[in-house]
Protein backbone atom coordinates (compact mmCIF):
# COMPACT_ATOMS: atom_id res chain seq x y z
CA UNK A 1 0.00 0.00 0.00
CA UNK A 2 1.37 3.12 -1.08
CA UNK A 3 2.11 6.42 1.33
CA UNK A 4 0.14 8.86 0.54
CA UNK A 5 2.85 11.66 0.18
CA UNK A 6 0.69 14.80 0.90
CA UNK A 7 -0.42 12.65 4.26
CA UNK A 8 3.07 11.83 4.96
CA UNK A 9 4.41 15.50 5.07
CA UNK A 10 1.79 16.89 6.68
CA UNK A 11 2.08 14.31 9.33
CA UNK A 12 5.80 15.05 9.38
CA UNK A 13 5.25 18.80 9.89
CA UNK A 14 2.72 18.23 12.11
CA UNK A 15 4.68 15.92 14.47
CA UNK A 16 8.01 18.62 14.58
CA UNK A 17 5.56 21.87 15.04
CA UNK A 18 2.92 21.08 16.84
CA UNK A 19 2.90 17.72 18.75
CA UNK A 20 6.52 17.13 19.65
CA UNK A 21 6.25 20.87 21.11
CA UNK A 22 2.54 20.88 22.66
CA UNK A 23 1.43 17.38 23.53
CA UNK A 24 3.89 16.35 25.86
CA UNK A 25 2.56 14.79 28.50
CA UNK A 26 -0.96 13.73 27.06
CA UNK A 27 -1.71 10.03 26.74
CA UNK A 28 -4.28 8.94 23.80
CA UNK A 29 -3.52 5.22 23.69
CA UNK A 30 -3.99 4.07 27.05
CA UNK A 31 -5.56 3.29 29.36
CA UNK A 32 -7.40 0.55 27.66
CA UNK A 33 -11.41 0.97 27.70
CA UNK A 34 -11.13 4.58 29.10
CA UNK A 35 -13.68 6.59 26.82
CA UNK A 36 -11.96 10.11 28.22
CA UNK A 37 -14.47 12.58 28.29
CA UNK A 38 -16.59 12.39 25.48
CA UNK A 39 -16.06 9.23 23.37
CA UNK A 40 -17.00 7.12 20.46
CA UNK A 41 -20.33 8.19 17.93
CA UNK A 42 -19.61 11.88 20.47
CA UNK A 43 -20.53 14.76 18.83
CA UNK A 44 -17.22 16.41 20.13
CA UNK A 45 -15.47 13.49 18.61
CA UNK A 46 -16.95 13.86 14.56
CA UNK A 47 -16.34 18.11 14.65
CA UNK A 48 -12.86 17.83 15.99
CA UNK A 49 -11.49 15.14 13.49
CA UNK A 50 -11.61 17.69 10.89
CA UNK A 51 -8.78 19.57 11.38
CA UNK A 52 -8.78 22.50 8.80
CA UNK A 53 -12.48 23.37 10.36
CA UNK A 54 -11.53 23.11 13.60
CA UNK A 55 -8.62 25.20 13.26
CA UNK A 56 -10.74 28.02 11.36
CA UNK A 57 -13.36 27.90 14.07
CA UNK A 58 -10.59 28.38 16.47
CA UNK A 59 -8.99 31.60 14.65
CA UNK A 60 -12.98 33.17 13.94
CA UNK A 61 -13.68 32.28 18.32
CA UNK A 62 -10.26 34.65 18.76
CA UNK A 63 -11.68 37.30 16.78
CA UNK A 64 -14.94 37.94 18.11
CA UNK A 65 -13.52 36.89 21.56
CA UNK A 66 -10.93 39.88 21.08
CA UNK A 67 -14.21 42.43 20.88
CA UNK A 68 -14.54 42.37 24.38
CA UNK A 69 -12.21 45.45 25.13
CA UNK A 70 -10.80 43.43 28.36
CA UNK A 71 -10.04 40.49 26.30
CA UNK A 72 -7.76 42.94 23.97
CA UNK A 73 -6.13 43.79 27.18
CA UNK A 74 -5.39 40.66 28.25
CA UNK A 75 -3.94 39.74 25.10
CA UNK A 76 -1.65 42.91 24.79
CA UNK A 77 -0.64 42.63 28.56
CA UNK A 78 -0.26 38.86 28.85
CA UNK A 79 0.22 36.75 25.47
CA UNK A 80 2.56 36.09 22.72
CA UNK A 81 0.37 37.81 20.76
CA UNK A 82 1.99 41.17 20.79
CA UNK A 83 5.26 41.67 19.55
CA UNK A 84 7.40 43.27 22.33
CA UNK A 85 10.67 44.71 21.76
CA UNK A 86 13.01 44.41 25.05
CA UNK A 87 9.69 43.14 26.58
CA UNK A 88 7.75 46.65 25.91
CA UNK A 89 4.87 45.88 23.57
CA UNK A 90 5.14 47.78 20.18
CA UNK A 91 0.95 47.71 18.92
CA UNK A 92 2.23 45.09 16.28
CA UNK A 93 1.23 41.95 15.77
CA UNK A 94 3.34 38.70 16.52
CA UNK A 95 3.17 36.32 13.96
CA UNK A 96 5.14 33.69 16.18
CA UNK A 97 3.38 34.34 19.14
CA UNK A 98 0.11 33.92 16.98
CA UNK A 99 1.14 30.55 15.94
CA UNK A 100 2.05 29.53 19.53
CA UNK A 101 -1.24 30.25 21.07
CA UNK A 102 -2.98 28.04 18.26
CA UNK A 103 -0.90 25.38 18.81
CA UNK A 104 -1.62 25.03 22.25
CA UNK A 105 -5.48 25.64 21.10
CA UNK A 106 -4.98 22.76 19.18
CA UNK A 107 -3.34 20.86 21.73
CA UNK A 108 -6.19 21.49 24.26
CA UNK A 109 -8.98 20.91 21.61
CA UNK A 110 -8.08 17.72 20.47
CA UNK A 111 -6.28 15.88 23.83
CA UNK A 112 -9.47 17.41 25.93
CA UNK A 113 -11.68 15.48 22.63
CA UNK A 114 -9.50 12.09 22.41
CA UNK A 115 -7.40 12.15 25.33
CA UNK A 116 -7.36 10.17 28.34
CA UNK A 117 -10.07 11.46 31.10
CA UNK A 118 -6.49 12.23 32.70
CA UNK A 119 -5.27 13.75 30.31
CA UNK A 120 -8.46 16.02 29.86
CA UNK A 121 -8.33 17.00 33.28
CA UNK A 122 -4.71 17.45 33.23
CA UNK A 123 -5.10 20.11 30.68
CA UNK A 124 -7.55 21.47 32.06
CA UNK A 125 -6.45 21.94 34.90
CA UNK A 126 -3.20 23.86 33.25
CA UNK A 127 -5.65 26.36 31.29
CA UNK A 128 -7.34 27.51 34.80
CA UNK A 129 -4.01 27.84 36.34
CA UNK A 130 -2.77 30.23 33.72
CA UNK A 131 -6.21 32.31 33.82
CA UNK A 132 -4.89 33.01 37.51
CA UNK A 133 -2.63 34.41 36.57
CA UNK A 134 -4.24 37.14 34.18
CA UNK A 135 -5.48 39.86 35.78
CA UNK A 136 -4.64 43.71 35.35
CA UNK A 137 -6.21 47.17 34.89
CA UNK A 138 -6.83 48.41 31.77
CA UNK A 139 -5.89 52.03 30.26
CA UNK A 140 -9.51 53.16 31.24
CA UNK A 141 -9.03 52.04 34.59
CA UNK A 142 -11.28 48.89 34.91
CA UNK A 143 -9.46 46.08 36.15
CA UNK A 144 -9.98 42.59 34.17
CA UNK A 145 -9.78 38.96 35.85
CA UNK A 146 -9.63 35.85 33.74
CA UNK A 147 -11.03 34.33 36.61
CA UNK A 148 -14.32 36.55 35.74
CA UNK A 149 -17.46 34.16 35.73
CA UNK A 150 -18.92 37.00 33.48
CA UNK A 151 -15.77 36.60 31.29
CA UNK A 152 -15.67 32.80 31.31
CA UNK A 153 -18.75 32.63 30.10
CA UNK A 154 -18.30 34.93 27.25
CA UNK A 155 -15.27 33.21 26.58
CA UNK A 156 -16.99 29.97 26.46
CA UNK A 157 -19.49 31.26 23.90
CA UNK A 158 -17.24 32.61 21.52
CA UNK A 159 -15.21 29.07 21.46
CA UNK A 160 -18.38 26.76 21.18
CA UNK A 161 -19.50 29.40 18.37
CA UNK A 162 -16.53 29.69 16.31
CA UNK A 163 -15.99 25.91 16.70
CA UNK A 164 -19.89 24.79 15.60
CA UNK A 165 -19.93 27.50 12.95
CA UNK A 166 -17.24 26.27 10.80
CA UNK A 167 -18.00 22.75 11.07
CA UNK A 168 -22.16 23.89 10.46
CA UNK A 169 -20.00 26.52 7.55
CA UNK A 170 -17.26 24.49 6.17
CA UNK A 171 -17.96 20.77 6.86
CA UNK A 172 -18.00 18.64 3.57
CA UNK A 173 -20.87 16.15 5.96
CA UNK A 174 -21.77 18.65 8.97
CA UNK A 175 -23.86 17.11 12.03
CA UNK A 176 -27.86 17.47 11.27
CA UNK A 177 -28.18 18.24 14.76
CA UNK A 178 -25.55 20.63 15.84
CA UNK A 179 -27.07 21.20 19.03
CA UNK A 180 -25.49 18.00 20.30
CA UNK A 181 -22.49 19.23 20.05
CA UNK A 182 -23.19 22.16 21.90
CA UNK A 183 -24.50 19.81 24.97
CA UNK A 184 -21.89 17.94 24.63
CA UNK A 185 -19.16 20.71 24.90
CA UNK A 186 -20.40 22.25 27.80
CA UNK A 187 -18.37 19.67 29.63
CA UNK A 188 -15.16 21.53 28.63
CA UNK A 189 -16.61 25.07 29.81
CA UNK A 190 -17.24 23.94 32.88
CA UNK A 191 -13.77 22.19 33.60
CA UNK A 192 -12.65 25.65 33.19
CA UNK A 193 -14.67 27.08 35.62
CA UNK A 194 -17.56 28.19 33.88
CA UNK A 195 -20.83 28.33 35.07
CA UNK A 196 -24.76 29.15 33.23
CA UNK A 197 -23.36 28.50 30.06
CA UNK A 198 -25.53 28.07 26.88
CA UNK A 199 -26.29 24.78 25.74
CA UNK A 200 -27.53 25.25 22.27
CA UNK A 201 -26.97 26.95 18.94
CA UNK A 202 -29.62 29.50 19.70
CA UNK A 203 -28.86 30.60 23.62
CA UNK A 204 -25.13 30.94 22.22
CA UNK A 205 -26.35 33.49 19.64
CA UNK A 206 -28.62 35.08 22.39
CA UNK A 207 -25.60 34.80 24.90
CA UNK A 208 -23.09 36.85 22.50
CA UNK A 209 -25.14 39.25 21.08
CA UNK A 210 -26.47 39.95 24.89
CA UNK A 211 -22.42 41.12 25.93
CA UNK A 212 -23.14 43.68 22.68
CA UNK A 213 -22.82 46.77 25.14
CA UNK A 214 -19.81 45.87 26.78
CA UNK A 215 -17.78 45.33 23.21
CA UNK A 216 -15.86 47.77 21.23
CA UNK A 217 -13.23 47.80 18.45
CA UNK A 218 -10.27 48.66 20.76
CA UNK A 219 -6.93 50.00 18.58
CA UNK A 220 -5.58 47.08 19.50
CA UNK A 221 -7.71 44.95 17.70
CA UNK A 222 -8.30 47.71 14.66
CA UNK A 223 -4.34 47.34 14.38
CA UNK A 224 -5.09 43.44 13.59
CA UNK A 225 -7.82 44.20 11.09
CA UNK A 226 -9.00 44.25 7.80
CA UNK A 227 -6.69 46.70 5.71
CA UNK A 228 -4.37 47.10 8.27
CA UNK A 229 -3.23 43.52 7.41
CA UNK A 230 -1.99 44.23 4.49
CA UNK A 231 1.82 44.21 4.85
CA UNK A 232 1.29 41.29 7.18
CA UNK A 233 4.05 39.04 7.57
CA UNK A 234 2.04 35.64 8.03
CA UNK A 235 1.12 33.57 5.04
CA UNK A 236 -2.52 33.18 4.13
CA UNK A 237 -3.55 30.67 6.05
CA UNK A 238 -2.12 31.70 9.29
CA UNK A 239 -3.67 33.52 12.04
CA UNK A 240 -2.81 37.44 11.27
CA UNK A 241 -2.94 37.29 7.64
CA UNK A 242 -5.35 39.39 5.45
CA UNK A 243 -7.44 36.31 4.12
CA UNK A 244 -7.80 34.62 7.64
CA UNK A 245 -8.97 38.24 8.79
CA UNK A 246 -11.11 37.88 6.13
CA UNK A 247 -12.77 34.58 6.85
CA UNK A 248 -13.20 35.02 10.63
CA UNK A 249 -14.77 38.00 9.91
CA UNK A 250 -17.30 36.68 7.53
CA UNK A 251 -18.06 33.88 9.57
CA UNK A 252 -19.75 36.53 12.81
CA UNK A 253 -22.70 37.61 13.36
CA UNK A 254 -24.50 40.23 11.41
CA UNK A 255 -24.29 42.55 14.74
CA UNK A 256 -20.77 41.59 15.38
CA UNK A 257 -19.92 42.13 11.17
CA UNK A 258 -20.90 45.90 11.74
CA UNK A 259 -19.08 45.96 14.86
CA UNK A 260 -16.15 45.19 13.29
CA UNK A 261 -16.69 47.12 10.15
CA UNK A 262 -16.76 43.95 7.80
CA UNK A 263 -18.01 44.68 4.14
CA UNK A 264 -18.69 41.59 2.37
CA UNK A 265 -17.49 41.37 -1.55
CA UNK A 266 -20.20 41.49 -4.12
CA UNK A 267 -22.07 38.12 -3.93
CA UNK A 268 -20.63 36.97 -7.11
CA UNK A 269 -17.01 37.32 -5.26
CA UNK A 270 -18.11 36.17 -1.83
CA UNK A 271 -19.55 32.93 -3.11
CA UNK A 272 -16.34 32.29 -5.22
CA UNK A 273 -14.34 32.91 -1.35
CA UNK A 274 -16.35 30.73 0.30
CA UNK A 275 -16.65 27.60 -2.32
CA UNK A 276 -12.86 27.90 -2.48
CA UNK A 277 -12.06 28.13 1.20
CA UNK A 278 -14.57 25.45 1.68
CA UNK A 279 -12.65 22.80 -1.26
CA UNK A 280 -9.74 23.91 -0.12
CA UNK A 281 -10.30 22.55 3.58
CA UNK A 282 -12.21 19.90 2.71
CA UNK A 283 -9.67 18.59 -0.08
CA UNK A 284 -7.12 19.07 2.96
CA UNK A 285 -8.77 16.78 5.22
CA UNK A 286 -9.39 14.13 2.77
CA UNK A 287 -6.05 14.47 1.89
CA UNK A 288 -4.62 14.08 4.99
CA UNK A 289 -7.07 12.24 6.95
CA UNK A 290 -7.64 12.43 10.87
CA UNK A 291 -4.58 12.54 13.02
CA UNK A 292 -3.22 9.25 14.41
CA UNK A 293 -4.41 10.89 18.09
CA UNK A 294 -7.96 10.07 16.87
CA UNK A 295 -6.72 6.65 15.50
CA UNK A 296 -5.08 5.98 18.84
CA UNK A 297 -8.45 6.95 20.93
CA UNK A 298 -10.63 4.69 18.60
CA UNK A 299 -8.20 2.07 19.36
CA UNK A 300 -8.44 2.39 23.09
CA UNK A 301 -11.86 2.80 23.37
CA UNK A 302 -13.01 0.05 21.01
CA UNK A 303 -16.42 -1.25 21.73
CA UNK A 304 -17.26 2.08 24.17
CA UNK A 305 -20.52 4.46 23.80
CA UNK A 306 -20.09 7.99 24.08
CA UNK A 307 -19.23 8.84 27.87
CA UNK A 308 -22.83 10.46 29.38
CA UNK A 309 -22.37 13.71 30.44
CA UNK A 310 -21.01 13.73 33.97
CA UNK A 311 -19.75 17.01 35.33
CA UNK A 312 -16.06 18.21 35.12
CA UNK A 313 -16.38 21.62 37.16
CA UNK A 314 -13.63 21.93 39.27
CA UNK A 315 -14.66 20.59 43.00
CA UNK A 316 -11.68 22.16 45.13
CA UNK A 317 -9.46 25.51 44.57
CA UNK A 318 -6.78 25.28 42.02
CA UNK A 319 -3.35 25.90 43.70
CA UNK A 320 -1.94 29.11 42.94
CA UNK A 321 1.73 29.14 40.17
CA UNK A 322 3.12 31.21 38.10
CA UNK A 323 3.56 31.41 34.33
CA UNK A 324 6.71 29.70 34.98
CA UNK A 325 6.28 26.99 37.08
CA UNK A 326 2.56 26.79 34.82
CA UNK A 327 4.55 25.79 31.76
CA UNK A 328 7.18 24.25 33.34
CA UNK A 329 4.60 21.41 34.25
CA UNK A 330 2.34 21.82 31.23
Amino acid sequence: MKTNPIAKRFEQSFDAEIRSRFFKGLDFAGPAGDPGWFGPGSAVWYVHSHLPTLILGLVSAAYIEGLDPSISWMGYDHSRLAERVDGVPTGNFDPEGGAVRLAHSISFFIGTAYGSTASAEKLARTVRAMHHTVKGTRPDGLAYDADDPEWLRWNYATVVWGLATAHERYHRRPLHDIDRYYREFVRVGEALGGTDLPTTKAETAECLESYLPRLALTPIKAAQTGPNLRDSKAKAWEPGSEFMDWAARDMLPKWAQRLALYQPPNPVKLRLRRTSLWFALNALHEATGPLKEYRQAQKRAAGKKANPFISTAPTAPDPILTREEIEATA
